[in-house]
């Protein structure tokens, strides 16, 4: 598999976003989905993990200062990604995960791409499921429980459940598969760990 550039190092790539993010929460998606997309570099493509943590780190970089314009996510964030020395490619992955709300961008065609658009939504999803358990926890988390907030169309309404079964279609998986490899993939990294000590 070709090596891919994404034009930046991570540090480079978190300064960006930072600088275009100042909601906690809009940082910490962008380092969940940054983790999440590491895990699966290293089952599918090692030697690209890098290039698929920075895709995950920066694939929301406009949604803060433009979240009312939808249609138009990732456009506003591709000339600054460029500006940052950014590569066409990494623009093009980043691109890719709005291919819905947007028929001009470029539909996922990578497996990277692909797993982008399945995860992005699934891992903010997952997120909101956890804050409600008792142990406030991704480690003891499992599929069942996640089928059962996917399927309650109220819980977490924003996230949506088309892109999900649609990306889990682009990939081959079944939505089984795709719910059991996210959710293993933030299990090991686990963001929640320092923050719950059990008997505390």
């Amino acid at each position: 598999m070709a090596t891919m550039q994404a034009g930046m190092t991570r540090e480079e790539a978190y300064a960006l976003l930072a600088a275009h993010n100042k909601d906690a929460f809009h940082i910490e998606h962008g380092e969940t989905v940054e983790q999440t997309m590491r895990y699966f570099a290293r089952k599918f493509d090692p030697e690209n993990e890098e290039f698929w943590g920075i895709v995950g780190l920066l694939h929301d970089l406009d949604w803060e200062e433009h979240d009312d314009e939808p249609e138009k996510h990732t456009l506003y964030a591709a000339p600054l990604i460029e500006a940052a020395g950014g590569t066409p490619e990494l623009v093009r992955a980043i691109q890719s995960h709005t291919s819905d709300f947007n028929p001009d961008l470029p539909k996922p065609e990578l497996q990277m791409e692909k797993i982008l658009f399945a995860t992005e939504e699934l891992t903010g999803l997952i997120g909101a499921a956890i804050v409600m358990r008792p142990s406030n926890s991704v480690i003891d988390f499992n599929v069942k429980s996640l089928k059962k907030k996917f399927k309650d169309k109220r819980f977490a309404a924003g996230v949506s459940r088309d892109v999900i079964r649609s990306g889990a279609e682009m990939l081959g998986w079944e939505l089984d598969e795709l719910f059991a490899r996210t959710i293993e993939a933030m299990q090991s990294f686990a963001p929640d760990r320092d923050t719950f000590v059990p008997g505390e």
